[in-house]
């Protein structure tokens, strides 16, 4: 197939060119809408107990987790005329909208409940708003009741907050940090290829291809939306993806190609050559990101779906882009691809002579894996030491769910936050809906009973019954907070004092559990700390079996690659290493604090889905880079007397496989460092986000791409491979010989050579 698309683009470059260019604006036009069609929600395990809760609460109570919160705040006092006023015409106008299903504020409750909207210093006054339409819809209604009703008037001060606001406020700030890091990203990434290809018309080829890639999974997006929810840091991940992988390919593909032609190849013997060579390894590379990524569909979460799809698209739209669209832009640009040659420019305005080429065993890649393999036990462990002590933080991880602490502090709704927080005595966050689906025959006095047993657990500060409000197990007057018996179900709001994501509010939540049910009927708990442990179960649940997948996949794809069983499992025990460094360096920064928590706020847990998120799209990264290092190393092991017929083969050594190893590095080191650091580039503009958690994405992941491209594949690989020596290669008789009848095996027509003076592979 490899060598028909490149005879392909011998022959036809221009019609190539003409068709990826339709195919271009056909995805620019569909997809670039796609931000308008996305959603900020998906945390949420949608057959969880809390989202069970949650529906009944909509469906029979017109209750809704979907809330808008707006504080009124007047120095002289939320109960001064001016802040009466302002607080009674906000209220008038929410009530008005088609939207909100209920309001309640201080102005116009009862005493009992006023007193929960009031802040302790009695200077600022909360609305609450809840609001239909769910996740997706509730967050329109939101931002356009607040730009109604959310400004400041007669010295009054008003903000806006709570749940529907903040993922109001996230979509908004996406776009915008996608647009930062954008121009961000791409110059920067412009930059490096020049210093890599010298040439700009050559560095400008990549970046092409990576267009081509970001507007086919935006396509992909703005397409899988018709059928289901996806989230808007999906176009984030893609962006950030596509211009990587398609400048990791395309470079790889051009480097190989400029090796060909030095090795003395005509212009389409190189090109194909390097078709069945780089662009097998392209392909197969692509296959092994896109399966990692694509095991994140197992999780409920339309979050993380929503990942995976994007993860899929945007791999098969740049891997599809580098090995038709690159050969065909190489046959039609010919000599004017290393035309613009900046460095040759600078080197004629210094007046400095033209380099001379160096002996392979003369560069700094072959003299520093050679040097790492005559101390490879020693390098080895300490390099793995050091990775596995920058990991141990790992080991300390609590999980919580994004709340408004994930924006920036200048945010309106994170100012919110910190007042309920701070100022209010019960955070409403925090606040727990005990719904009784089936409530029929129970007693009021028997919800009284069960509402005063809850009443009774630590840190519970009220509860509101249809029959009362209960402090510490007694009936104090009416209900305070939302509650009712409807349709034959019942719900309770418990009150809680204690802080969200806390051991005091896991222990609360167990004890909530344990309390005797009225008439022994199901009860299901609804909100914040719920939500937690319901989101992380999920997680942890289906945890196992996605890491056994994806690490079979691995293995699997890896043994059809180089028909070794050692190298597989030397791979994965590698790529978790890498992965150790960068999960520890997350949870010492985020969820610790150290380093000022970049710029965020820590909260003392990490979001649930962003390790998933980080494993897996690392994970398939960093095969990535395996795949680029093994299958050239295999081309000089094959070469040193495997690949002939059995008469001709000689008897391998270590020494044929430290020189191949060496010789494998030397060819791909440079090309891997360039990759590296363009993906770094591209990950690392993630960290300018003003979302908190894109900002945990962005470090993770290129963490975990340096130190994978740097400390694992140039010090690791390396010492492992010199350590097994012939032993990389083994595999049983009867694996043999399935991967030398299925496995992927193309090579050049032509036998290549071993010495380390010869360009190969």
């Amino acid at each position: 197939m490899l060598q028909a698309i490149a005879r392909l683009a011998i022959r036809a470059p221009r019609q190539i060119i003409l068709v990826a260019a339709l195919v271009a604006l056909a995805t620019a036009l569909f997809g670039i809408p796609v931000a308008q069609h996305l959603s900020a929600g998906g945390f949420q395990d949608p057959t969880s107990e809390s989202a069970q809760a949650a529906r009944l609460l909509t469906e029979k109570f017109a209750q809704s987790d979907q809330q808008l919160l707006v504080t009124v705040t007047d120095p002289n006092g939320a109960t001064a005329p001016a802040a009466r006023a302002v607080g009674t015409d906000i209220v008038g106008a929410l009530s008005a909208s088609p939207h909100v299903m209920q309001v309640t504020s201080p102005w116009t409750s009862p005493p009992a409940a006023a007193g929960e909207l009031l802040s302790r210093d009695g200077k600022t006054g909360l609305i609450v708003a809840t609001l239909d339409g769910g996740e997706n819809d509730a967050q329109k209604y939101a931002r356009a009741l607040t730009e109604q009703v959310a400004h400041d008037r007669d010295g009054v001060t008003v903000r806006a907050g709570g749940k529907a606001m903040i993922y109001a406020e996230i979509t908004s700030q996406s776009q915008r940090d996608l647009l930062t890091m954008e121009m961000i990203a791409v110059p920067l990434s412009f930059v490096v290829l020049v210093w890599v290809f010298g040439g700009l018309v050559a560095a400008a080829l990549p970046m092409v291809v990576g267009l081509l890639a970001i507007l086919g999974s935006m396509s992909m997006l703005r397409l899988i939306t018709f059928a289901t929810d996806v989230s808007i840091f999906g176009l984030n991940i893609s962006t950030a993806l596509g211009l990587a992988l398609a400048i990791d390919y395309t470079l790889l593909i051009i480097s190989r190609y400029r090796e060909e032609i030095a090795a003395g190849d005509d212009r389409d013997a190189a090109l194909v050559r390097t078709m069945v060579t780089a662009g097998r390894t392209v392909l197969f590379s692509a296959i092994t990101v896109a399966l990692s990524m694509a095991a994140m569909i197992l999780f409920p979460m339309y979050f993380l779906k929503s990942l995976a799809y994007a993860g899929i698209a945007t791999v098969a739209f740049a891997a599809a882009a580098a090995v038709i669209v690159t050969p065909a832009m190489i046959v039609l640009l010919g000599d004017r691809l290393d035309s613009l040659d900046i460095r040759r420019l600078l080197r004629r305005a210094l007046n400095r002579p033209e380099p001379n080429p160096k002996p392979v065993e003369r560069q700094f890649w072959y003299r520093s894996t050679k040097f790492v393999m005559r101390r490879a036990v020693t390098i080895g462990l300490t390099v793995t030491a050091f990775l596995i002590f920058l990991g141990l933080p790992f080991l300390r991880i609590q999980f919580g769910n994004p709340d408004d602490r994930v924006l920036p502090r200048s945010a309106s709704t994170h100012q919110v936050g910190d007042l309920l927080r701070e100022d209010f005595p019960s955070n409403l966050n925090t606040a727990v809906s005990m719904v009784i689906p089936d409530a029929a025959g129970i007693t009021p006095a028997e919800l009284d009973r069960y509402a005063a047993e809850l009443s009774r657990v630590p840190d519970v500060s009220l509860v509101s019954a249809p029959g009362g409000t209960f402090v510490g197990g007694n009936r104090v007057g009416p209900p305070s907070a939302p509650t009712a018996v409807a349709q034959g179900s019942a719900f309770l709001t418990v009150r809680s004092t204690t802080m969200l994501f806390s051991d005091a509010s896991k222990a609360q939540l167990s004890r909530l559990h344990a309390v005797p049910t009225p008439a022994g009927r199901d009860v299901l708990i609804g909100g914040g700390a719920q939500v937690n442990r319901d989101n992380v179960y999920a997680i942890t649940s289906r945890l196992p079996l996605v890491l056994a997948l994806i690490g079979v996949i691995t293995f699997v794809l890896l043994f059809l690659l180089t028909g070794s069983l050692v190298l597989p499992l030397k791979a994965l025990v590698l790529n978790m290493l890498s992965l150790s460094a960068a999960f520890g360096a997350l949870v010492w920064i985020f969820q610790e604090g150290h380093l000022d928590a970049f710029g965020t706020t820590p909260t003392g847990t990490l979001e649930a889905n962003m390790p998933v998120l980080l494993f897996c799209v690392a994970f398939g990264l960093s095969m990535d880079y395996e795949v680029f290092l093994v299958s050239r190393i295999r081309e000089y092991w094959l070469a040193s007397g495997a690949a002939g017929p059995a008469t001709m083969r000689r008897e391998k050594t270590r020494a044929d496989n430290d020189e191949s190893v060496a010789l494998g590095l030397a060819r791909t080191g440079r090309v891997v460092t360039a990759a590296a650091s363009i993906m770094a580039i591209a990950f690392a503009a993630l960290i300018t986000a003003q979302v908190s958690f894109m900002r945990i994405v962005g470090l993770g992941l290129t963490l975990a791409v340096l130190v994978d491209a740097t400390l694992v594949r140039m010090t690791l690989l390396p010492a492992f491979m010199r350590v097994m020596g012939r032993w990389n290669w083994w595999a049983p008789r009867p694996l043999a010989r399935l991967h030398s009848r299925i496995g992927f095996s193309e090579e050049p027509a032509e036998p290549v050579g071993v010495s380390s003076g010869q360009t190969v592979g």
